[in-house]
């Protein structure tokens, strides 16, 4: 069986830093890998030597190209909806997208973030999993985007959706990260050697200067990577898992 997995991020570095374990793993038992990115980053703070919006964003997608090589994703796509507002945008139609990829696509598990943000707290990172979280459940449903479905797409119910979880936070606003509901994790992958595989596509983002900042956090905790289970089909088999794609159902 061909395993396919969706991953749904805010921002270009979003995929190495949240997830590039998981891809990694993925692409090493021959996985079909996709990576949607709702933002070209362009309102990062971190800018490199970019003059301008439209210079960060082309150099943020270019980072992006080469950490995907690295981590052996099969296609990733940047959507261009605004950074930094992603709240402002049209969650319907954000949503009616990525139903459609799903359905196009058929991933068997779908990786995003917590509605918690990530270890940041970003509120793009939320959005992007409010979209992400109503197009698993929805894909498969025919009474929304029945037009996909007019047009010659079938159904296609994902089986396992996961949020992301970390035990540290990186957030600048401390007392408000100190008490902030979070992610918790039901299964933790140890990366062993592609943890430094994961670090080269960390660090193709230049721009974002992600290691200079967070050396220390990474070699603390960067050996592995936590998820939440948040929805599965036949979700009581699932206790103490070890294995993202455990329990997938040939289909």
């Amino acid at each position: 069986m061909s395993l396919r997995l969706m991953c749904v991020t805010a921002h270009p570095d979003d995929e190495s830093g949240a997830f590039g374990g998981a891809l990694l793993m993925a692409h090493a038992r021959g996985g079909d890998t996709t990576v949607i990115c709702l933002t070209e980053g362009r309102a990062a703070s971190n800018r490199g030597d970019a003059r301008s919006d439209d210079e960060l964003a082309a150099a943020r997608i270019a980072e992006l190209d080469v950490s995907c090589g690295i981590l052996g994703v099969t296609r990733y796509e940047v959507w261009k909806y605004p950074d930094a507002a992603l709240i402002q945008s049209n969650l319907f139609e954000i949503t009616t997208r990525l139903v459609e990829r799903m359905r196009q696509l058929r991933p068997h598990v779908v990786l995003t973030f917590g509605g918690d943000g990530g270890p940041n707290l970003h509120r793009d990172h939320a959005v992007a999993s409010f979209a992400a979280t109503a197009a698993f459940h929805w894909s498969g449903r025919s009474n929304f985007a029945q037009k996909q479905l007019e047009n010659g797409l079938a159904l296609w119910a994902p089986q396992k959706l996961y949020y992301s979880s970390t035990n540290f936070t990186i957030s600048k606003f401390k007392e408000e990260a100190a008490v902030a509901p979070r992610t918790p994790a039901s299964i933790a992958l140890d990366l062993g050697p592609l943890q430094e595989v994961k670090r080269q596509a960390i660090e193709a983002h230049d721009t974002q200067g992600v290691m200079s900042r967070a050396a220390e956090v990474y070699e603390k905790f960067g050996h592995e990577e936590r998820y939440l289970l948040a929805s599965a089909r036949h979700p009581e088999r699932f206790q103490n898992e070890t294995d993202l794609f455990a329990g997938i159902e040939e289909v």
